[in-house]
């Protein structure tokens, strides 16, 4: 299996889950694979709970510009990952006309629970993780 050259993930408002996942790959891999993400909506900033739980791991997104499909400059991804049920959707449709490999990461939304601020922190971490392990897992083959 050829590694990819450029990652896509995507979710709802790209500003929780595919920031995540975008972040965290570039951690792991750094410039050996161009990754970007987006979402089906823009939000207006990157969630300050997601940029907490990424900072305990070295990783800043308080930069991050939460952006669209459309922002796109670049469709020439090897690889998309959607995040979310209609981002995977969404993510379908913009590749039919391309030949590029699509999954989909089900990956629950931590900004939809309720609680505690310790709690919630929590479920961020635990997205946070669930997503690296992925990252890991996935693109294992990279680290030849």
């Amino acid at each position: 299996m050829r590694p990819p050259q450029s990652v896509l993930f995507c979710c709802t408002m790209n500003a929780i889950r595919s920031p995540m996942a975008e972040g965290l790959m570039k951690r792991r891999f750094g410039t050996r694979v161009f990754v970007d993400s987006c979402g089906l909506r823009k939000a207006d900033q990157v969630d300050p709970m997601a940029v907490m739980v990424m900072d305990e791991l070295g990783v800043d997104i308080i930069k991050h510009r939460p952006k669209t499909f459309a922002d796109l400059e670049d469709d020439s991804f090897d690889l998309i990952i959607s995040l979310a049920p209609q981002a995977h959707h969404r993510a379908l449709e913009y590749t039919r006309h391309l030949a590029v490999e699509v999954e989909y990461w089900p990956t629950m939304d931590p900004s939809a629970v309720d609680g505690s601020r310790d709690s919630r922190m929590d479920t961020y971490r635990d997205v946070r993780d669930a997503l690296d392990r992925q990252i890991a897992k996935r693109f294992a083959i990279l680290k030849i």
